[in-house]
C-alpha cells in the first residue's frame, strides 16, 4: 500500500523545473509522455556503448522538435579521438542541440581515445568551439565506487574553474540518491568551496523495487536498510513500486532550514532535480505533475 505523503509548497517548489534522463532508444517514450512534460524542460541524452551515433543525434534532435531543451551526453572514455568528437558536436550542432551538454568521464575502465575524463574534454575548447553555453559536470554525493574522493573534489573544482575561464556555465549532476543525510553534506561542502552553479540533484523516477536496488548496487551506491527504509520501502518486501515522494519531501524540508537558508534559492543556493527514468518517462513526468498538483488537496496518496 502506497504510504501518504503531505506535500508542501517548498517541496512543490523543489520538483518545479525538474529535468530528466533519456536513452537514444526512448524517443518513442518521450513521445508518449510529451503532453505530461513541461514545454522547456531539460532532457538529457544518454552516451551508451551499443547505441550510434545517428541513435544519440537523432534523439537529441527529437527533444527539440518536441518543445524541450536537448542536453546530450559526452562520455569522454568512450571517444576514440579528437575527430569522432568534434563528428559528434558538429552532428549536434546542427540539430540545433549543442548549447546545453553534459561531459561525463563514462563507464570504460580504460579510455577509448585521447580523452580520459570530462576535465579533459572541457580543457580541449572544443566544446564552447560547437556552441555550448552551460555545460553540465557530475557530481557524487555519496562518492565514486573507482575514484578516490580527494579526486573528485579537484576535478570538481578544476572543472567549475575552467567552464568560468572559457565563459560558459556549469551546472552539477549528481548520481541518483537515496539518502538525504549525504546529499546535503555534498551540497553544503559545494557551496563552502565557492561554487556557486546549479546543482540538480539525481533522483530516481517511479521503478520496481529490485530494479531500484540493482542500479543502486551498480553505481556503488548504498543500498542498506537504513537508507532504502529513509526512501520509504521495505528490504523484506521488494515488490511494488516505489516513488520517490519522501526522499523529495524530506530534501525540500532540509533545504529550507536555517543552516542552509530558506528554500532552494537560499544558503544551497539554486538546487533542482534531476530524474533518472529507467525508461519510464511517462511514469515519472506523471509522478512530478500529481506531486506538484497535490498542494493544492493537501495530500498525495
Amino acid at each position: 500500500m502506497a504510504h501518504r505523503t503531505l506535500v508542501s509548497p517548498k517541496a512543490a517548489a523543489l520538483v518545479d523545473g525538474f529535468s530528466l534522463e533519456m536513452t537514444g532508444k526512448d524517443v518513442p517514450g518521450l513521445e508518449e509522455a510529451r503532453d505530461t512534460i513541461p514545454q522547456g524542460t531539460r532532457v538529457n541524452v544518454t552516451f551508451l556503448g551499443n547505441e550510434d551515433l545517428d541513435m544519440r543525434v537523432a534523439a537529441a534532435k527529437a527533444v527539440k522538435e518536441m518543445g524541450f531543451v536537448p542536453v546530450p551526453h559526452i562520455s569522454a572514455r568512450r571517444l576514440e579521438s579528437q575527430d569522432q568528437l568534434e563528428e559528434f558536436l558538429g552532428r549536434l550542432q546542427e540539430v540545433g542541440a549543442t548549447e546545453h551538454v553534459f561531459a561525463v568521464g563514462g563507464d570504460p575502465a580504460e579510455p577509448a581515445g585521447p580523452y580520459p575524463d570530462a576535465l579533459t574534454v572541457i580543457q580541449s575548447g572544443l566544446l564552447k568551439k560547437y556552441g555550448a553555453r552551460e555545460v553540465s559536470i557530475a557530481g557524487y554525493p555519496e562518492g565514486h565506487p573507482d575514484i578516490a574522493d580527494d579526486v573528485l573534489w579537484r576535478h570538481l573544482d578544476e572543472k567549475a574553474l575552467t567552464l568560468a575561464q572559457q565563459g560558459m556555465d556549469a551546472v552539477l549532476l549528481t548520481q541518483f540518491a537515496f539518502d538525504t543525510d549525504p546529499v546535503m553534506t555534498w551540497i553544503e561542502a559545494v557551496r563552502d568551496r565557492g561554487i556557486d552553479a546549479q546543482i540538480r540533484i539525481g533522483t530516481p523516477g517511479p521503478a520496481g523495487i529490485k530494479r531500484l536496488l540493482g542500479f543502486a548496487r551498480r553505481f556503488g551506491i548504498g543500498a542498506n536498510a537504513m537508507i532504502v527504509k529513509k526512501y520509504g520501502f521495505s528490504l523484506t518486501n521488494l515488490m511494488g513500486t516505489a516513488g520517490p515522494d519522501r526522499f523529495v519531501s524530506d530534501l525540500a524540508e532540509l533545504l529550507a532550514e536555517p543552516s542552509t537558508g530558506s528554500g532552494s534559492e537560499g544558503g544551497s543556493g539554486d538546487v533542482k532535480l534531476h530524474f533518472y527514468t529507467f525508461g519510464g518517462l511517462l511514469a515519472t513526468s506523471q509522478w512530478a505533475r500529481e506531486f506538484v498538483a497535490a498542494q493544492s488537496s493537501g495530500a498525495r496518496r
